[in-house]
């Protein structure tokens, strides 16, 4: 009888165990159906842990997109190209990017609605150990950059200016900004393309500016979107009041100056604080429009050019 007792019990505790597992699994089952559910509805943006993303950094700091029915997901990439395949595979709606990469992939098929220009810039950075102190100097030399980037087309044009033919500028493909970050400081280049705030780091360990690009006067920092998913009447909303975050964070920064922010920024961009006490006084946000028809036109002939070498 004893023994009959325990093999009892034994089988109520199986079964008992055993529908809580299948309560566990239908229970995770439903979890996951509405974490989809979520992140389908939300607003996806792949961004980069640099300076131009802070406006979007900000906005959800400061609960700006909170009015966004579904809300708003910043997915964080650490290449510019990983923020290309993200956008082009649907895994995001929207991008941080450069005005090369938005129109290559506008023309490609994906058709991109541009929504705001940063105010992003590149400054080709020399290493100290190279000596490579200006343009001239770059002949026969390695640098840095993101093929069919700004970086790519600014190569071009700073070998252009001091008639250093394109192929004697040996550009290396390097995406990931930790990388390039890493190659500069172990003296594994000759120079490469850097953004805020990796450009200023690079700066405080001595490497020489040879080349910004705000020289040209070129706007190249764009916020992008998919202009299929944006037709959609929910996402139209989504945007429209994205777009207004997005103005509210600008002008709390341009008020306030990028130290207000620099717990923020040291966490979202992945930089002590000696280099965001460094970042450059006086950059402005610029609320979201646009880019220039000049700044365009620039691109389209540049990526010409490269049909024409096929």
């Amino acid at each position: 009888m004893k023994h009959t007792t325990i093999i009892i019990a034994a089988l109520l505790l199986f079964v008992a165990c055993g529908q809580s597992y299948e309560e566990t699994k239908r229970i995770s089952r439903e979890q996951r159906r509405e974490a989809m559910r979520l992140d389908s509805a939300a607003l996806k943006i792949a961004v980069l842990p640099t300076l131009d993303c802070l406006p979007l950094f900000v906005a959800e700091q400061e609960h700006l997109l909170d009015t966004l029915n579904g809300g708003v997901r910043l997915k964080m990439y650490q290449a510019q190209m990983d923020c290309d395949t993200a956008l082009e595979r649907k895994r995001v709606e929207g991008m941080v990017t450069d005005l090369v990469r938005a129109v290559r992939i506008n023309n490609s098929g994906t058709k991109i609605r541009y929504v705001a220009v940063t105010n992003a810039y590149w400054q080709l950075i020399g290493n100290r150990l190279s000596r490579v102190k200006q343009i001239k100097q770059l002949n026969d030399k390695i640098v840095g950059m993101t093929r069919y980037s700004l970086t790519d087309m600014l190569c071009d044009r700073v070998a252009d200016s001091v008639k250093i033919p394109r192929e004697h500028l040996f550009k290396v493909q390097l995406n990931d900004i930790k990388v390039r970050m890493l190659m500069l400081q172990n003296n594994e280049i000759d120079a490469l393309w850097l953004t805020e705030p990796q450009a200023t780091m690079a700066r405080l360990y001595k490497n020489p500016v040879i080349y910004d690009s705000r020289e040209d006067n070129l706007q190249p920092g764009i916020l992008a979107f998919r202009e299929k998913e944006m037709r959609r009447p929910e996402r139209a909303k989504q945007l429209v009041l994205l777009v207004d975050a997005y103005n509210k964070a600008c002008d709390l920064i341009n008020e306030h100056g990028l130290q207000h922010y620099r717990d923020l920024i040291m966490e979202r961009c992945q930089i002590t604080a000696n280099v965001a006490d460094s970042l450059p006084a006086g950059l402005k946000f610029l609320h979201a429009q646009g880019p220039r028809e000049e700044d365009i036109k620039v691109v389209e002939t540049w990526l010409e050019t490269l049909k024409e070498k096929k």
